[in-house]
Order: C-alpha cells, then structure tokens, then sequence
C-alpha cells in the first residue's frame, strides 16, 4: 500500500462500497437472500466505502499522520462566506438552469420528483445524506484528489477521478427505480463534469473536503425539490459548465489558488 496508495484506495473503494451497492441490487429485485433487511444492511458500506478505504490506506502508509493529515479537510471552514453562498446555491443555480434548458428545448423529464415534507423523519434523511456525502468526498477529493493533484495538473487528475467516480456508480444502474437506471451514460458523463466543479471548489479551499461535501449534499437536496429536469439538460450544463471553468481557471489548477496536493 505504501508503494502504490492510489491503486489500491480505489480497490478496496471498489471492493468495499459495491459490496453494499450489489446487494442492494440485487435486493431490489427481490432475489433471495439479497431481498432480506438483514442482508440489506450491507447498504451501508456502499456509503463508507470511499471513506473508510482512505483511512486504511492513509494509516498503513503513513501510520497515524496520514489520518490526521487525510481529515484535516473537515475542519477546514474558514474559507470565507462566498464559498458556503456556492456550495449552497451554486448547486441550486445548476439544476435551475437545467429545468428551463428543458423547458426551452422540449425535453422530457422523465424522472418524478418525489414528494417531500419537512418531517423529522425527513429531517433525519437530510443528516443520513450529508454523512454519506462526507464519506465520499473523504475519499475522492480527500485523498484520491491531492495525490493525483502531486503527479499531474488539476484536469488530469479531475479526469481521472472523475471517471473512476462515474464507474463506482455502475451498481446503482441496476437499482430498481433509481434515475441513472433510465440513462446510465448520461449520468455518467454528469458525474464527470460535475468533478470539475468539486475540484474548483475543492482548490479554491484549499482543500476543504466539507465544503465539497456540502455542494454535494445540497444537489442531492435540492434534486428533491426542483422537478422536471431532463438528464439531456443537466448534462449538458454541467459540461458547459465544466467547460467554462477549464477555459477561465486553467488546466494547471482549475482555480485561482494553486491546487491542492499531497505531502
């Protein structure tokens, strides 16, 4: 592990989050014994798997400092208020442009949106949801990130995670019911272009894994309340997006501060 951290975070990433995700695949097909709550538990590693395979590679690599080092990104939150004002809105501001896209082009959105209340049982699903975001971007910006940031500029490195990200996905595709079941590419190349924008804010932090993770908890919360989004426009404002940030900030950092990288 200590020669090769990436390879083998991204392994045990894999290997520990699909152990969750395939079972609750399967589950959702009602294929025995994968349909029982017991057997459903495993769920729960498809959320800490990136985390949780980050620790254990920081901490044989690097023993205690490696973790310490690795979620000093939590901490980090004196980033100034016009961050929080992105993580929060920004998030908002792309799929409220992706409903008029669709809308202005005709699109259909095939995707219901779900009807929510502000319930404590929702409340709690919010809490459940920043936690799983967390777990993530521990592992993909945390510690995947800064290492591939140290051996190549901010779009290779973008590119690299953003791809394996996209892939770590498959599993859900065969989730009944869930949306990137309907167009697996699409959300696939949304996943992608969505990580320019987490390592934007990510270097713009200078590596606050809890901002990147609150924009990450705010589009899946705002995805509750903002209906009729086609995947066809919010991929394509992603990648403009995407485009834009490349265009602006550079390959080299993808922000105005230099990017972010391992010790």
């Amino acid at each position: 592990m200590k020669k090769h951290p990436i390879i083998w975070f991204y392994i045990l990433a894999f290997g520990i989050s699909w152990l969750g995700m395939i079972s609750a695949a399967l589950g959702s097909h009602r294929i025995a014994p994968f349909d029982s709550p017991y057997i459903q538990l495993l769920s729960i590693f498809y959320a800490v798997g990136p985390a949780l395979a980050a620790v254990i590679v920081a901490r044989t690599a690097d023993g205690k400092t490696g973790v310490q080092n690795l979620l000093k990104g939590l901490t980090r939150w004196r980033v100034g208020l016009v961050w929080y004002i992105v993580a929060v809105l920004g998030s908002l501001t792309l799929l409220i442009t992706a409903q008029g896209l669709t809308k202005l082009l005709g699109f259909s959105a095939i995707v219901v949106t779900p009807q929510v209340d502000l319930s404590p049982y929702f409340v709690m699903g919010l809490m459940v949801n920043f936690f799983a975001n967390m777990c993530e971007e521990i592992g993909w910006r945390g510690f995947a990130l800064p290492r591939l940031q140290k051996r190549h500029n901010a779009l290779m490195a973008t590119l690299i995670v953003g791809i394996l990200w996209s892939f770590w996905h498959l599993p859900i595709v065969f989730l009944v019911g869930n949306p990137m079941a309907e167009y697996p590419f699409l959300w696939f190349i949304i996943i992608l272009a969505n990580a320019f924008i987490y390592t934007w804010i990510y270097n713009s932090t200078k590596g606050s894994i809890l901002l990147v993770a609150l924009f990450h908890g705010s589009l899946n919360v705002w995805g509750l309340f903002i209906p009729g989004v086609s995947p066809i426009a919010y991929a394509l404002v992603n990648c403009v997006v995407a485009i834009i940030l490349i265009a602006v900030f550079g390959k080299a950092n993808l922000s105005r501060q230099k990017r972010v990288y391992a010790g």
